[in-house]
């Protein structure tokens, strides 16, 4: 689901994604757009791999992302539903550092 166009969100991308029991999504990276990406788990279970190590993915897990990296993303026995946020890198960051 491309929620970005859907919402009118103009400073970040954000998808929902879900992947059948088993089924694995495309391996890319970022690094043409330098989207650093955060993916947040919402149901089922599964990996991510990173630089060739497995990552488990499960509810309420986050998981940042570099642009350069590629990254395949694995649906487990129950499938898995997340959500993928990824803005341009910026030179510096901002906001709080904690609320």
């Amino acid at each position: 689901r491309k929620m970005r166009i859907a919402l009118g969100v103009k400073a970040f991308g954000i998808n929902q994604i879900e992947l059948p029991p088993g089924s694995q999504g495309p391996e890319h990276d970022e690094a043409g757009t330098t989207h650093e990406e955060v993916y947040v788990v919402l149901e089922g279970a599964g990996a991510l791999t990173i630089d060739g190590q497995d990552v488990e993915l499960r509810p309420g897990r986050y998981v940042r992302v570099a642009p350069q990296v590629s990254r395949p993303v694995t649906a487990g026995d129950e499938g898995l539903g997340f959500i993928g946020i990824g803005p341009p890198i910026r030179a510096s960051g901002t906001g709080r550092p904690s609320l």
